[in-house]
């Protein structure tokens, strides 16, 4: 029987740190839902936009300034005509973005990227981690599980980290990768992929125990 919980699990990670694994290893334990590319679809069904163009604009940079359009628009409510006349990856952006906070309202799930930690910045109930792993072993990874070259390995994650990198550090004040951005920051090449998991469902006990006391 799975062990229930009451938190929402955001999940940052480095391409081929295994993030999305340990994510499912972690949804599978807890007996909730894990969305990754699953944001996507319910982004999409939730505003009428084509879930194809939700994943051409996937976790990709914008310009500075358009963010500062975005928010600004977000901020301050749009009308029918000022949401017509946005540019699609405006519209993306802010579909994405209320897709994240109503699943969250559906309860404990365990949130992959796209910013989700800063979606749900506001809410109490929410522990945002970080997986990291050497570049040597993630070049590992990616090589078997895509049958690639280690250079070629490497150059893929170099330019995955990069992408996810500059959308993060435009959409949010924080820093991708970063240890201060998150909660909690857990090497899964030191642990592996099953004691990355254990460390953090030991995380998530004794922060939820220590919640209780204090009700």
């Amino acid at each position: 029987m799975a062990e229930k919980i009451n938190s929402i699990i955001t999940i940052g990670r480095q391409y081929g740190s295994a993030g999305r694994e340990i994510g499912y290893k972690l949804a599978d334990y807890f007996g909730i839902k894990l969305y990754d590319k699953e944001m996507l679809a319910v982004a999409a069904k939730e505003s009428g936009i084509c879930e194809e163009i939700f994943e051409t604009h996937d976790e990709k940079p914008t310009s500075s300034f358009l963010y500062s359009l975005i928010m600004d628009t977000y901020s301050m409510g749009f009308s029918g005509s000022t949401y017509s006349e946005m540019p699609i990856n405006h519209k993306v952006f802010l579909a994405q973005f209320d897709a994240i906070k109503k699943i969250a309202d559906d309860g404990p799930c365990i949130l992959v990227g796209r910013c989700a930690d800063y979606a749900l910045e506001e809410r109490k109930d929410v522990i945002n981690i970080f997986i990291h792993a050497d570049l040597d072993a993630r070049i590992r990874r990616i090589a078997r599980e895509y049958d690639l070259t280690d250079a070629k390995a490497k150059d893929k994650i170099i330019k995955t980290d990069k992408k996810r990198a500059s959308y993060y550090n435009y959409y949010t004040n924080k820093k991708w990768s970063d240890s201060s951005s998150y909660e909690l920051s857990i090497s899964s090449s030191e642990l592996g992929v099953d004691g990355a998991v254990q460390a953090i469902i030991e995380y998530i006990k004794v922060k939820e125990s220590l919640k209780n006391t204090r009700l």
